[in-house]
């Protein structure tokens, strides 16, 4: 009898180790929240958890199921931030979904850097933004707009759509961005992908800029240009997630 027993706890073992990580995240998570349907799983630099994606929400799920924290995981002896490092590296997953000819760009002959700015035509900081335009390809920085028309701001799907339309889309997205009427053209466009893109990555406001390695800029230094030079330098020789 306890050789069986024995066997019996031998082979339960195996089968709980044998779950993937998927199996094991999805299963804790639903104790929590029966409904939540987990995106991703993948190894975390945080010793005995899973690193679990859910929409734009990142959480960790310890590797036997029974914890789950929701947070920002912090490396004190390199003084990093691992969970924005995690979400960099995702939002440069999902830009790659971005090509080029579902972009707007302003770009000077030989660009030093490149930002995406999620956008909105509508937007009082993103007309104050494009503004300055000329300044930031003076210093050497291609901006990539992509649309992101928001709620709050009825009818800018139909401005975006209007100008994506137009022979020149760049001198209508400025027009626009100076209050110019884009009128209302129409044809097959990446408005809709877009936005829901984005809001997947989580960005909910406009203008977001994100660096060549995924991070976000703040605003407060993506509407100055010489700061924005600054920043994108640093970036350059500290990657929050290097590529």
């Amino acid at each position: 009898m306890r050789y069986f027993l024995s066997l019996f706890a031998v082979l339960l073992a195996l089968n709980v180790s044998a779950a993937t990580p998927e199996e094991t995240v999805q299963a804790a998570m639903s104790k929590l929240a029966p409904q939540v349907k987990v995106d991703v799983v993948q190894e975390s630099v945080v010793p005995g958890f899973y690193e679990a994606i859910i929409g734009s929400q990142f959480l960790y799920v310890s590797k036997d199921g029974r914890f789950v924290l929701d947070g920002s995981a912090l490396d004190a002896q390199n003084e990093r931030d691992i969970t924005e490092g995690a979400r960099a590296r995702n939002r440069m997953a999902s830009l790659k979904q971005i090509s080029a000819d579902k972009r707007i760009i302003f770009a000077p002959s030989k660009p030093k850097y490149s930002v995406t700015v999620f956008t909105d035509i509508d937007c009082p900081f993103c007309r104050r933004f494009h503004q300055q335009i000329e300044a930031y390809n003076n210093a050497g920085i291609a901006v990539e707009y992509v649309f992101m028309p928001l709620d709050i701001h009825p009818g800018a799907d139909k401005k975006a759509e209007a100008v994506w339309c137009a022979a020149d889309r760049k001198s209508a997205f400025t027009s626009a961005m100076n209050g110019g009427d884009p009128g209302n053209a129409t044809c097959e466009n990446p408005v809709e992908e877009t936005t829901r893109l984005a809001q997947r990555m989580g960005i909910n406001g406009t203008p977001t800029m994100l660096a060549p390695d995924g991070s976000r800029i703040a605003p407060q230094i993506a509407l100055a240009p010489e700061r924005l030079v600054a920043e994108l330098e640093h970036i350059a020789k500290n990657p929050v997630a290097p590529r």
